[in-house]
């Protein structure tokens, strides 16, 4: 008995070496890309209120916040009612793309409103104006933005942070950002954006997955001068507390409507080329961003139905239509950018020319991808006209890195 007892520890300390060892030096990717431990809890910026309290008393503020803006270690509390709690005074709330509470369809109006749990005026910055105006700052002491990005060059917050920028520095108001870490951070790839595809889609000459946070994304458009006339905000960023770009960060809440969980986000640099083309990405189900095809038998054996779901997709392609492709629900958390399904679609398609849509060279940045397809290039060589571009901006992003 003694001996099977020793011969069952054994096997028990081998396991858990194996584990550890696993853990710590084995695929990084997936064990050892850890959302926080007992000792050191990942600390976005708004979980630090003494970094940042102390900025805002006696302070009239207007807060750049949505759905993501929440206090992680005190229940998912949103900052504005922390801020409220704390006795700061909070002049009005500006709001991006999918609304204050997140749960407007992508490319739908945001109106001007009223919060209903707070009663502080709502100033939509994805509507008639995505720029807050001399007005609506005028009567503002300091500005704190607080959004929860996911690291592609195509998530339009990152615009909204431009333009917030942009127009604190040309009326002169202080901005502080609340940082929190980049899901896709721990790499960079895709074509660097030429400067004639700007768009609200595509603002500035990043890579699609560009590897910074807002924080640090923040003080390259100041320290590139990419603000309109060369203008540069007055910016106070607020770094994230025990975290690097080699971990890995869960959210808590889902950033936008159509990006439910981590796999939908590990997969989105991938996928979001398809809304240039007439493949869905399965808008319309409970797994967008996990799945594509398009209503074809020749695209694949997985089908699904897009439907009309309130909250996350009202309108989405191919509603009501079977659609065939492919499901990627099972992929873990190690998935990097590639083209890899993007070119399986065309070469399915069949439709040369036809299998793009007019918003597919603003997502890409150029038209360069789009001719690359044309002309039957694989993914190696696709990505070996861009490697040069991508060189020198990681050369750059050296210098605006909060995070090693």
């Amino acid at each position: 008995m003694k001996l099977l007892k020793l011969i069952l520890l054994f096997t028990f300390s081998l396991s858990t070496l194996a584990y550890c060892k696993n853990s710590s030096t084995g695929d990084k990717e997936n064990n050892n890309r850890i959302n926080k431990s007992a000792e050191d809890p990942i600390l976005p910026a708004a979980d630090q209120p003494e970094k940042y309290l102390p900025l805002l008393k006696g302070k009239k503020v207007g807060l750049v916040a949505n759905q993501t803006s929440i206090l992680t270690q005190s229940n998912n509390q949103h900052l504005v009612d922390f801020l409220l709690s704390e006795g700061i005074t909070v002049q009005k709330i500006f709001v991006p793309e999918h609304g204050f509470r997140g749960d407007a369809d992508a490319g739908e109006v945001i109106a001007n409103d009223t919060d209903k749990d707070t009663g502080i005026p709502l100033v939509s910055l994805y509507g008639v104006n995505k720029k807050p105006s001399e007005e609506a700052l005028m009567d503002i002491d300091v500005v704190v933005f607080d959004f929860q990005d996911v690291g592609v060059r195509f998530y339009t917050y990152i615009s909204t942070m431009h333009y917030v920028m942009e127009a604190c520095a040309e009326q002169n108001k202080p901005m502080i950002i609340m940082d929190r870490p980049n899901p896709n951070g721990d790499y960079i790839d895709g074509p660097i954006l030429d400067k004639a595809y700007k768009s609200f889609v595509g603002m500035h000459p990043i890579p699609v997955v560009h590897g910074l946070t807002m924080g640090e994304l923040a003080q390259m458009i100041n320290g590139e001068g990419w603000l309109k006339n060369g203008v540069k905000a007055d910016i106070n960023v607020i770094p994230v507390a025990n975290w690097d770009h080699s971990m890995h960060y869960s959210l808590p809440i889902k950033p936008s409507p159509n990006l439910p969980n981590d796999v939908s986000i590990r997969l989105y640099p991938s996928l979001c080329f398809f809304e240039g083309t007439d493949i869905s990405v399965g808008r319309g189900t409970y797994y967008p961003f996990q799945v594509f095809g398009a209503p074809a038998p020749k695209y694949g054996e997985f089908t699904f139905t897009p439907e009309s779901i309130q909250g996350m997709s009202k309108h989405p392609p191919h509603e009501g239509e079977l659609c065939f492709g492919t499901d990627l629900r099972e992929s873990d958390l190690s998935h990097q950018f590639t083209l890899k399904y993007l070119l399986e679609m065309y070469q399915k398609s069949g439709l040369k020319e036809k299998f793009f849509n007019n918003f597919f060279n603003k997502l890409a940045g150029s038209d360069q991808l789009k001719k690359d397809i044309l002309a039957g290039k694989t993914e190696a060589e696709i990505k070996a006209g861009w490697q040069a571009g991508l060189d020198a901006y990681k050369s750059k992003r050296e210098k605006y890195l909060l995070y090693q």
